[in-house]
């Protein structure tokens, strides 16, 4: 959604939270990004429903804009990150004595468990890719063809992918810069079929981005793409495959899985994905262990089937 969704207040408001975020608080660019989308996202929210002062925003509103993130099938990851961004804006427009109260201090972030992580099969991720790849020849198709060869090609998580500049990307090595969790930098590398899909993209991709914008993919508007972009590019592709409609992470966490299932080393894949816990990268394992018995399960003679 666009900037002028919402009203002055919440436009002054959100510069001044801005400023408070890189010149204050000292945030890397990356995080300002992220938490200034989620508070223009709340921006949007609010003023849908007749809230055009910041000031009136109350805990139940907070709570319900959490729980259309859920509805829309985020992550709780994603969603504890949104709570943060909300209390962070709330408590700095209550500091500076512009709301009586700040009704961020008593909203609670989703616990982020340890669930397996949601994954398509590597016949199922291809069908996606190769359905995505017979687009129509726009900008916007092979703009969404090369988003979802980079997402599965790179393992990337779908904040890094919208923060990726143009200078991000080294062709020559077939490697992107990526800014991850804590603000930390890794260099990570596609394939031929991401490279292809980018070099179609970099072909088209004056025609939708505006001069002054340095952001490797835009939206409609010619602005740096939104995560919401995004998950409609995925959403769209996966029902138009036929296979199970996921969210983005979802393509990462497919890819982590097929790579750990070709034989990669579990330090090579926590590298990968910008894990600082080697715990998080296991439960790739797991996945890939289930898989292993279902498949036993299915086709060997002795599988007690």
């Amino acid at each position: 959604m666009g900037r002028m969704e919402y009203g002055p207040a919440w436009e002054e408001a959100l510069q001044g939270f801005t400023a408070h975020l890189r010149d204050e608080r000292g945030r890397s660019a990356h995080t300002v990004r992220a938490y200034l989308a989620d508070a223009r996202d709340l921006a949007v929210f609010c003023t849908e429903r007749e809230i055009s002062e910041p000031a009136d925003i109350d805990l139940a509103v907070l709570r319900s804009w959490l729980a259309s993130a859920t509805a829309a099938g985020l992550s709780r990851s994603t969603i504890a990150r949104r709570s943060a961004s909300a209390r962070a804006f709330t408590a700095w427009y209550h500091r500076r004595g512009l709301s009586a109260t700040d009704p961020g201090h008593r909203l609670v972030s989703p616990r982020v468990g340890n669930r397996l992580p949601t994954v398509l099969d590597q016949a199922q991720a291809m069908q996606v890719l190769e359905h995505a790849g017979r687009h129509d020849g726009s900008p916007r198709g092979i703009r969404d063809a090369a988003i979802l060869e980079i997402l599965y090609g790179t393992a990337i998580r779908v904040s890094e992918f919208c923060g990726l500049d143009v200078d991000d990307v080294d062709a020559g090595n077939r490697t992107l810069r990526v800014v991850g969790k804590g603000d930390k930098e890794r260099v990570v590398p596609y394939g031929v079929p991401a490279q292809n899909a980018l070099d179609a993209w970099m072909r088209v991709r004056a025609d939708l981005a505006l001069p002054s914008v340095h952001a490797l993919f835009v939206g409609e508007r010619g602005f740096r793409i939104d995560s919401r972009v995004v998950r409609s590019v995925v959403k769209k592709a996966t029902d138009a495959a036929g296979v199970p409609a996921v969210a983005p992470h979802a393509m990462r966490h497919s890819a982590a899985t097929h790579v750990l299932e070709g034989g990669a080393d579990l330090r090579s894949v926590q590298e990968l994905l910008g894990h600082a816990n080697l715990a998080t990268t296991q439960r790739y394992t797991h996945v890939s262990v289930e898989r292993l018995r279902s498949t036993f399960d299915q086709a060997h003679p002795r599988s007690g089937n």
